[in-house]
């Protein structure tokens, strides 16, 4: 067990992480006191203890920066090892790298700098780097006041995966609903639409959960509703999620083509039949290959797989075969996650899942062991990936995420997912609908006597949809109004 105590609540976050990165099978319980008289303690199973100030400054970002240096060194040092991405914390690393590109760094000096700065390694450095050029040059010429993109929410599954917090439930439970859910749906995008006159649409999505679980009718109807509510100048991406294979059909992916969308995802997350039916996830790795097929003969050339590395229960020649049975397939594009769990989660809440649990709490008690098999696994893939001809263009981390690792996406140069980079680097609107959608939007402000880079500051706003289903149906109206409050202003 580790115990933290801090003289400042804004110290705790970051150093929680770090310990949860650094001791992942330990119970972390914090605590903000006074009464130890420094900025930090941390005593770990009762025989390590460590107490931590910050040098003696005005700036308190400073002083956080600094305790977090002095906790990963002290961590390091009892562990015997390093984190590949050091004492960051945050989802979006390649945004520091993004910014050290705009401002001209050469790749060597950055890759130096961020090991210094934040005890990255040069191998993840130079990763955030090289994905920051190729983002850079994906969003070229995009403007943050007139651009924007869209998002829409279908928060159902066939059925509910053990390490999933996005799905709201089984399509089992809320069928009969689908319909008032997507009239309520279709109220809030025709008023994006009416409101959005004289913007430029550059994304569209429409994620989940599994968009396909609608009734190819209702899929039908979603998508009409877009048509006839948004401008197609300026559309550089359409995507729409397939997502799970036991959800997909013909007359599904024809609508789908139909519309016109440019891009779809068929995700198996893993090609090991063990380990799928362990997840809940109730397909065959048969119907992953028949539904990829099934898209490529109706001419579908953008096509997105999601794996995922560090499933409990496997090992990296799991991830091996996996890979070589995906390279068969050949997607334009790859991503994949490292396994983080959340509190959300069934396998966070239940203790007999399939054995998932189970499986979950054995690989922890070696954290080593699991580590080295997650960058195995991840290494595997990039090379896999390479073999492929994609290239890495976007980069996310999350929290509790096995090994301290990210999520990496691999495209060919030319079926790079633009919203995912635009989702990552925030640097246009993204108005989002649906129940559990949040809004951000980038609001330039106005430009002071010192100025900005290139003359303008942006400031970044969220406005979310309440996640309940039931709720978002029957409070529509005040969802719309939440989004007129900011929205276009």
């Amino acid at each position: 067990m580790i115990r933290i105590e801090v003289r400042d609540e804004s110290y705790l976050y970051n150093i929680y992480h770090l310990a949860k990165a650094f001791f992942p099978s330990e119970r972390v319980e914090q605590r903000i006191s006074g009464e130890t008289g420094r900025d930090v303690r941390i005593v770990i199973s009762g025989s390590w203890e460590k107490c931590f100030d910050a040098s003696d400054t005005g700036d308190k970002k400073m002083r956080k920066f600094l305790l977090d240096k002095a906790v990963y060194e002290a961590f390091a040092e009892e562990t015997g090892h390093g984190l590949a991405w050091g004492i960051l914390t945050g989802v979006r690393p390649t945004k520091i790298a993004m910014q050290k590109v705009e401002e001209g760094m050469e790749r060597e000096a950055f890759i130096f700098w961020f090991g210094q700065e934040f005890y990255v390694s040069e191998d993840k450095a130079g990763l955030a780097y090289d994905i920051a050029v190729r983002e850079k040059k994906v969003l070229k010429g995009l403007d943050v006041e007139q651009d924007y993109s869209l998002y829409v929410g279908i928060p159902f599954c066939p059925t509910v995966c053990s390490y999933c917090s996005f799905s709201f439930g089984s399509i089992v439970v809320w069928k009969n609903m689908l319909d008032a859910y997507l009239n309520a749906l279709c109220k809030e995008i025709r008023y994006i639409g009416s409101r959005s006159v004289g913007k430029r649409l550059n994304t569209i999505y429409i994620g989940g959960g599994t968009p396909t679980v609608l009734e190819a009718e209702q899929l039908e109807r979603l998508l009409t509703c877009i048509d006839e509510s948004f401008s197609r100048e300026y559309l550089m991406e359409y995507t729409v999620e397939a997502g799970r294979p036991d959800s997909i059909t013909e007359e599904k992916l024809q609508v789908i083509r139909n519309h016109q969308a440019t891009r779809i995802s068929i995700n198996p997350q893993t090609m090991q039949q063990k380990t799928l039916d362990r997840i809940g996830r109730r397909h065959s790795v048969e119907e992953v290959i028949g539904a990829f097929g099934m898209a490529r003969g109706l001419g579908f050339d953008n096509i997105n797989m999601d794996l995922i590395a560090g499933l409990p229960g496997e090992t990296w020649e799991d991830m091996r075969d996996t890979l070589r049975q995906i390279k068969e397939l050949s997607p334009d594009s790859l991503t994949v996650h490292s396994l983080a769990i959340k509190r959300a989660a069934k396998m966070g809440q239940e203790k007999s899942v399939l054995g998932y649990v189970k499986d979950l709490e054995e690989q922890m008690k070696d954290p080593a062991r699991m580590t080295q098999e997650v960058s195995q696994m991840i290494t595997d893939a990039a090379e896999a990936a390479k073999e492929m001809d994609l290239l890495p263009y976007y980069l996310y981390r999350q929290k509790n995420i096995a090994g301290n690792f990210e999520n990496v996406g691999y495209a060919k140069v030319d079926k790079a997912g633009i919203y995912n980079i635009l989702i990552m680097e925030e640097k246009q609107s993204i108005v989002a609908a649906g129940a559990g959608a949040s809004t951000k939007l980038v609001l330039p402000l106005p430009v002071t006597a010192s100025g900005g880079k290139n003359g303008k500051l942006t400031t970044l706003k969220r406005v979310e949809n309440v996640k309940s289903v039931w709720e978002y149906i029957s409070r529509i109206d005040e969802m719309i109004e939440r989004k007129g409050e900011w929205l276009w202003r």
